[in-house]
């Protein structure tokens, strides 16, 4: 029996930072979403067939030279259509409204009235607490519009109720706003009429028929990391085409301690793939020697992946099409594919790869988030030990070995790391954490050992929690494990005499170091 049609959410992006968590949300009430850039074409629109469009927020104003605009002829669709702060006063200003600059800049916590529930507001209070972050308002409501709540300073929702068009201008998505998630609910289920029935096991099930759909009868081959998102693509990928892949485990000497015997272990013995193992630790750090800067190190390390991945291909035939375990995040950090987003750095399966690449790309987790890629591997029967394994940079050791990458350095690290490690199980803190990791600085200082002086590197621990690497805040380590980790690189890694513990955010930081 054929699988009824998923639905789905299109998402337009105008440049808001918080864009993503409205993806976020809308599958977590039980909807598919996905986000586009706001320049898709009309036909390119009727093609995803939607059922429903979200309009995001973004720093532009509508007056601005240049500012980000859709194709107006969305609003000819007949599809319910949620604007959110920018996607509100577009909405206003596409469709005949007025929007000015405000006299005050609404920002933060803000308080709204609720003059008209009516769909959009169904269940709450007359007052809600809502997040702003808007410089110009909504002045004059285009023809057909009411409004449905207000600050003191500008309107804050309104709505055509007979062509389901509704906005806001302040940011649902956010946690900031109490009842967000109950208003993001109202507008999909009471609004635009969708019942949720997105599930990982449907998920599972579209994205088999996809990949079989894309490939066809070809060959496909995976670079296998053995973190969670290759070994979950893996598994999906095994499922949909069997034989037609072949897997390709890079131990590039810039792993974690065991990891290469651990991988082969897995995939080869238990599950049966076709899995090649390369050895090529010393061309990755002849290639990584004497090279400082850290995109300089990805652009070199996702280079030699390709070239690996071409030679091994040549060994066992003809293969048309690259796998990898690219995630939404790695997407919006890398190139600003999805809308007009900044680029923060780039990944070594998404910037990293060379223009000349001979394969085609089969990306089946690129919509997708952290957490909603370990849901899928539970799905699939990945074992906890991997599925909830914090994630590795594709890049590897060599962006957490800070400056020049050698051999002895990166043995100092590996040590470290797996120290860090042991340290945050034992304390049952490893399911809490995002990440938990070591860092080896380019930096050496004076310490007394046995009475002696040693100038020694240093190297610095990273824990962080988060939800999906978008944002992160450090994680309050008891001081006891900190003490034990530190005692114990100290006295088991020869080479460092220094530990320091990072308590950075992101933003303003990122996660790795480079």
């Amino acid at each position: 029996m054929p699988q009824p049609k998923q639905k789905l959410v299109l998402i337009l992006d105008f440049g808001s930072q918080v864009t993503q968590l409205i993806a976020r949300r809308v599958r977590e009430i039980g909807v598919y979403s996905e986000i586009h850039p706001y320049t898709l074409t009309l036909a390119q629109i009727k093609a995803l067939d939607p059922s429903a469009v979200i309009l995001s927020g973004g720093p532009a104003s509508v007056h601005a030279k240049g500012s980000p605009k859709p194709d107006p002829g969305i609003f000819s669709l007949g599809l319910p259509i949620l604007g959110i702060c920018y996607g509100m006063q577009l909405m206003a200003h596409l469709l005949g409204g007025v929007v000015r600059s405000a006299n005050s800049r609404e920002y933060g916590d803000a308080i709204v009235e609720i003059k008209d529930p009516g769909l959009l507001f169904h269940g709450l209070g007359a007052r809600e607490k809502v997040w702003m972050s808007h410089g110009d308002h909504v002045e004059k409501l285009p023809v057909g519009f009411k409004a449905l709540a207000k600050t003191k300073a500008s309107v804050a929702a309104m709505a055509d109720e007979k062509r389901r068009f509704y906005s806001l201008q302040f940011h649902p998505e956010v946690v900031h706003t109490a009842r967000g998630m109950n208003m993001l609910r109202n507008f999909l289920v009471r609004v635009a009429d969708i019942k949720p029935s997105w599930s990982m096991a449907g998920l599972r099930r579209q994205k088999v028929q996809a990949i079989r759909a894309q490939v066809g009868q070809g060959r496909v081959l995976l670079g296998l990391s053995g973190g969670v998102d290759s070994s979950v693509a893996a598994l999906l990928l095994h499922e949909a085409l069997g034989k037609q892949l072949t897997c390709c485990f890079v131990d590039n000497g810039l792993l974690r301690k065991g990891e290469a015997e651990e991988v082969e272990t897995m995939f080869r013995k238990r599950y049966k793939l076709d899995l090649r193992v390369a050895k090529a630790a010393p061309l990755f750090l002849k290639r990584l020697q004497g090279v400082e800067d850290p995109e300089k190190k990805r652009k070199i390390i996702g280079a030699t992946f390709i070239e690996i991945f071409e030679k091994e291909a040549r060994k066992v035939g003809k293969f048309e099409f690259l796998a990898q375990g690219t995630l939404y995040p790695d997407v919006i950090e890398s190139v600003s594919v999805k809308g007009p987003s900044a680029v923060i750095k780039s990944h070594h399966n998404v910037g990293g790869l060379p223009m000349n690449m001979r394969f085609k790309l089969v990306e089946p987790l690129r919509e997708l988030f952290k957490d909603e890629v370990r849901s899928l591997g539970e799905t699939l029967g990945l074992p906890e030990s991997f599925v909830w394994r914090h994630p590795f940079p594709g890049p590897g050791a060599a962006i957490r070995c800070l400056g020049e990458v050698t051999k002895p350095k990166l043995a100092l690290l590996r040590e470290a790391d797996a120290i860090v490690t042991e340290e945050i199980r034992a304390a049952g803190l490893y399911r809490k954490l995002w990440q938990a990791f070591a860092v080896l600085l380019p930096v050496r200082s004076v310490g007394v050992m046995g009475d002696e002086r040693t100038y020694e590197f240093t190297c610095a621990v990273r824990c962080v929690t988060s939800t999906d690497a978008m944002t992160a805040d450090w994680a309050d380590i008891p001081r006891p494990v900190l003490a034990r980790i530190s005692s114990r690189i100290i006295n088991e890694v020869r080479g460092i005499n220094r530990v320091v513990y990072d308590i950075s955010s992101k933003p303003p930081a990122t996660i790795e170091w480079e």
